[in-house]
């Protein structure tokens, strides 16, 4: 979820035998091992370079999203530390709990510390270490202000809250308190229930929980497909950690608007809705259809993934007009969505950025594709989800290098880029060659065989 994009956009807007076709028969596209424990710890090391980047601001902390070079700073978008946690519960390692754990009290942290709101919310995004800004005023501090506070985004506008942020920072305290055992996790993921029940529940027709507050605390009017899925995941999660069937209840609703925006004659999920009532039909995204699969594992809607892997597929080489892959390498995966592929390449994705490669890889959609193939478990879905994961691992390797987080330099060939080239997401932002959170831990996630929308 952005990512990187220019500077003046914000992360999100609103939003099998098919794969072995478009994808196993690309050209080029070389033959790397998938899940080498090498490429695995190259991933964990990012995200600890991420956490650690600037130590001179104190313990409470949490990761940088993108390396320096994307030009967003020290911004950490609460989604992708939600991942982070969840990426390093899944390694099962002792420093992976220990550091999931450090990144969960820093969400508490901002729940209990915010500037403005004692809510129990969470924002889009925080500084986590100082910079100077492109106006030229500077940002001093780190994730914790001078005054305890924890310090928002509000230099990229960073300020409102997004359902599908807090459900996926919800989902990551919640696995903690199951890991861990300790109260204050579950605590705050009850607390980031409760504030989507209050602010997003609604009773338009087509139902389910809109997308969230603005930063003026102004209620957004759309209601998302993604973010339905990812309450399908926190609110059953609620409902076995504390026993109250109301969760259960609001995952119903949850559920029946995700099963609304079902198109059975394509076999996919539409994006959601603008007014409650119509169904946008364009832009297709990838994430509507790997996410529900993972949270829904319903038989029914499979064919998503195979909509996904064969309608989405692309292959990035140096040779394509705008692609910024080097000679001699070669990149197979999924963008993210339909009108990913009908970019203009014509004109950059926003002012000061590059012009997209309608073939560009988005690699964390990649690695949705590869871990609910690995859970679907059809004919043919284990060795497709291991040739996108072993796209993924060269792109750990050879691009993205000479990158840094917080002026430092990162550890070899570790971290994933966003993108292989510069792409357009058909919602207003675009993703771009540099190492992300975000991507990184689902990497880790497919790799390790973790389903982290599973109750």
């Amino acid at each position: 979820m952005t990512d990187s994009r220019g500077p003046a956009f914000s992360r999100r807007t609103l939003i099998g035998a098919a794969l072995g076709a478009a994808v196993l028969t690309s050209a080029g596209a070389g033959t790397a091992h998938a899940d080498t424990p090498s490429a695995q710890r190259r991933a964990r090391a990012f995200l600890a370079a991420a956490m650690d980047a600037y130590p001179e601001h104190g313990s409470i902390r949490l990761a940088q999203s993108y390396t320096d070079q994307a030009g967003l700073f020290s911004t950490a978008f609460t989604y992708d530390n939600g991942l982070a946690i969840l990426a390093l519960l899944a390694t099962r390692s002792t420093d992976g709990r220990a550091r999931a754990v450090v990144l969960g009290d820093a969400l508490l942290y901002a729940q209990e510390h915010d500037p403005v709101h004692d809510d129990g919310r969470l924002r889009q995004a925080y500084n986590v270490g100082p910079y100077t800004f492109y106006d030229g005023s500077r940002q001093p501090d780190g994730f914790v202000r001078a005054d305890g506070t924890a310090n928002v985004g509000t230099q990229f506008g960073f300020t409102g809250t997004a359902v599908g942020d807090m459900a996926w920072a919800g989902i990551a305290l919640s696995a903690l308190a199951r890991r861990t055992g300790e109260r204050r996790f579950l605590d705050g993921a009850v607390r980031i229930g409760e504030w989507i029940e209050r602010n997003g529940r609604t009773e338009e027709p087509l139902g389910g929980y809109k997308f969230g507050v603005n930063g003026a605390n102004e209620k957004l009017p759309f209601t998302s497909t993604e973010h339905n899925t990812d309450l399908v995941c926190l609110f059953g999660r609620l409902a076995r950690l504390t026993g109250d069937r109301e969760w259960l209840a609001r995952r119903a609703r949850a559920e029946a608007f995700v099963r609304k925006m079902w198109e059975p004659s394509g076999g996919f999920f539409y994006t959601g809705t603008n007014d409650g009532t119509t169904i946008n039909t364009s832009p297709v995204p990838e994430d509507t259809q790997t996410w529900t699969h993972l949270a829904l594992d319903s038989r029914a809607h499979a064919r998503s993934l195979d909509w996904a892997a064969r309608e989405l597929a692309v292959v990035d080489h140096a040779e394509r007009r705008n692609s910024t892959v080097p000679a001699g390498q070669s990149y197979e995966g999924v963008t993210f969505s339909s009108a990913s592929l009908l970019a203009n390449e014509d004109a950059p994705i926003a002012d000061s950025q590059p012009k997209p490669d309608r073939n560009g890889v988005w690699f964390e959609g990649t690695a949705h594709l590869a871990l609910a193939l690995r859970e679907r478990s059809g004919r043919g879905d284990e060795a497709c989800a291991r040739r996108l994961i072993g796209s993924i691992e060269r792109a750990q390797d050879l691009l993205g290098g000479g990158q840094t987080v917080g002026g430092w330099a990162l550890p070899g060939s570790c971290g994933v880029v966003a993108a292989s080239s510069p792409l357009d997401t058909g919602f207003g932002f675009g993703y771009y060659p540099y190492r992300h959170t975000g991507a990184t831990a689902w990497y880790l996630m497919a790799a390790t065989r973790f389903n982290p929308l599973g109750v």
